[in-house]
């Protein structure tokens, strides 16, 4: 069912866990699978200097998240919001059809956490609720 690549990253996540002082939070579920997904993004002057991860899901959340965590550690927070759901499927060499889902809760609680990030910055509320996919 699925690739070795898609394997490896579910049985050796990276990012597990949750940023110290983070500076955005996105959490997202999927109701039909039971999936949620929570990102944690550390961001100093518009770069994500650390991601991490915690999901309850099946091994396609885990390996998308894992990657989607790596993939943006690095970038601008412009270039983290560009990143899709395909980016992170290339990225583990494809994933089934049935579970492309996951790839798209990645996505979004990357976005999430960077709406998150900014809505503080702005002197909005922080983020509590899980966004439904």
């Amino acid at each position: 069912m699925y690739n070795e690549k898609v394997m490896d990253a579910f049985q050796n996540p990276k990012n597990v866990g949750e940023v110290e002082n983070y500076d955005g939070l996105g959490k997202v579920g999927n109701a039909a699978c039971g999936d949620i997904m929570q990102i944690t993004l550390k961001i100093e002057n518009d770069i994500i200097t650390d991601a991490k991860f915690k999901t309850f899901g099946c091994a396609a959340a885990i390996a998308t998240s894992s990657t989607a965590t790596e993939m943006v550690k690095g970038m601008t927070i412009d270039e983290a919001l560009k990143l899709t759901n395909k980016a992170v499927v290339e990225k583990l060499e494809g994933l089934p059809p049935q579970k492309l889902h996951c790839s798209v809760l990645a996505e979004e609680a990357i976005k999430a956490a960077i709406e998150d990030y900014e809505n503080k910055k702005s002197g909005g509320t922080a983020a509590t609720e899980i966004k439904t996919v």
